[in-house]
């Protein structure tokens, strides 16, 4: 097995701005410490870092180059072998993933990252229909309460839904420890 990382949109404004991650507690610690022993396994696992922004110049959220698109601190100091800049939810759209993937000869995905039900969902089902293996970490990915004109649901609803439908058939979903354990 040939596994890369992508740690999607791990960006200020999950923390700082208009969307910030609330559940499940503890993400973004899962997410470092992902990282971290991402670059320390045997056979280093290599890492993507992904970055996302509105193409609508004045989008209050996820505005290119503004401070609230800025990545993470702790990630931005992070070593990672790609850095790939997105407009969509999926990260296979318009972007050079899969080129890579193929050229490092991956035959397995490591999802974490922001937020759950949207970007991390839509880029492991692009995924899993690339024919690549797919771990969807269920405590290393995060979101938030939802309220909008289709109705609400609390960020816990939201992350247990899609880590359900993602087990059904796209993904392995797995814990941080887990993960953890595979790789030693």
């Amino acid at each position: 097995m040939s596994r890369a990382l992508i740690v999607i949109d791990v960006q200020r404004e999950y923390f700082d701005g208009a969307l910030p991650v609330s559940y499940p507690s503890g993400h973004l610690d899962k997410i470092l410490r992902v990282m971290d022993q991402a670059n320390k396994a045997s056979g280093k696992i290599p890492v993507a870092v992904v970055r996302h922004h509105q193409a609508d110049p004045e989008s209050p959220i996820f505005r290119l180059n503004s401070d609230m698109w800025q990545l993470h601190a702790e990630v931005e100091d992070r070593p990672r072998d790609l850095l790939i800049d997105k407009q969509l939810p999926g990260t296979f759209t318009g972007t050079e993933l899969d080129r890579w993937l193929r050229s490092l000869g991956a035959d397995t995905v490591s999802i974490v990252g922001y937020m759950t039900h949207m970007c991390c969902d839509t880029t492991a089902r692009q995924a899993f229909h690339r024919g690549y293996k797919v771990e969807f970490l269920s405590d290393a990915t995060g979101t938030l309460d939802v309220d909008n004109e289709a109705g609400s649901a609390t960020g816990a609803e939201l992350q247990n839904s899609t880590l359900v439908a993602q087990q059904m058939f796209i993904s392995e979903v797995i814990s941080t420890d887990q993960w953890l354990a595979r790789i030693e």
